[in-house]
This record gives C-alpha cells, sequence and structure tokens, in this order.
C-alpha cells in the first residue's frame, strides 16, 4: 500500500506556502523512522545483552518521540505556524543523527541497529532539505 500522505495533502483546501511533494515526502521519512526507532528499541530489549543496549533504546524511544510529535504538527495546515514547524525539523534531525550515531556503534552486531540508523539518516537529510526549501 502506498502512503496516503501525498493524496491527503492534495485534498486539503488551506494553502501552504511549502510545496506539497516534498512535505509529504519529509512526513513519510519521519513516519518510517519512529517506526524503525520503535522496532529497534524493541529488538534491543530482546537481545542477550541488552544492558549493553540501555543507551540505544533510550536514544531510540526519544527519536521516535520527536518524530511522531514532528510528523503530527507538520500534517495539520490549518493555522499553520512555520516557526514551530522549523523548530520540530531541527529536534528532529537533532534526534536523528543521535540515533543514527549510537546505532551506527551496534549495526555490526546487530541488524536492527543498522536499519535503524539508515532510516533515521534518511530522516535527518529529508528534514534538512524541508527546512531549505521554506527559508
Amino acid at each position: 500500500m502506498t502512503a496516503p500522505t501525498m493524496p491527503m495533502m492534495e485534498t486539503h483546501p488551506q494553502r501552504i506556502e511549502v510545496d506539497r511533494a516534498q512535505l509529504a515526502a519529509t512526513i513519510d521519512a519521519i513516519a518510517v523512522c519512529t517506526q524503525a526507532c520503535i522496532a529497534c528499541a524493541d529488538a534491543c530489549l530482546a537481545e542477550r545483552t541488552v544492558a549493553e543496549l540501555a543507551k540505544c533504546v533510550r536514544v531510540n524511544l526519544d527519536c521516535a518521540d520527536v518524530c511522531a510529535a514532528t510528523v503530527r504538527v507538520l500534517l495539520r495546515h490549518t493555522g499553520y505556524d512555520a516557526n514551530l514547524s522549523r523548530a520540530l525539523l531541527e529536534a528532529c534531525m537533532t534526534a536523528c543523527r543521535s540515533c543514527a550515531d549510537e546505532c551506527s556503534a551496534h549495526a555490526r552486531m546487530y541488524e536492527h541497529c543498522r536499519i535503524c540508523a539508515e532510516a533515521c539518516r534518511t530522516c535527518e537529510d529529508a528534514c534538512r532539505r524541508l527546512l531549505t526549501a521554506m527559508g
């Protein structure tokens, strides 16, 4: 199934100042990152070396929470606040960078960490591109 983000954006009657396709792609990347972080945290908790992965779990869950909040705000167009969107995109980039760095440290041993790090880097890049487009 294709993500419904772009079709939903196209049906929204509120005009927005950002390219809808780029906004939808960023929202989709953030949503994927949220899911990857939650799944990675859960997988870390199931590993035999869970004590060594405590920081990874924490960073994953922090990143997932920041990403989820960012998606919710970016999906709202009525009464749009560009300053709030920018601040959340910057926070999302920071959380993704931290999570990607932590997961990368475990990526050789745990495939879920490698996948999560990749999703976080993709998300960080998508947020950066959208921030640039917003000016």
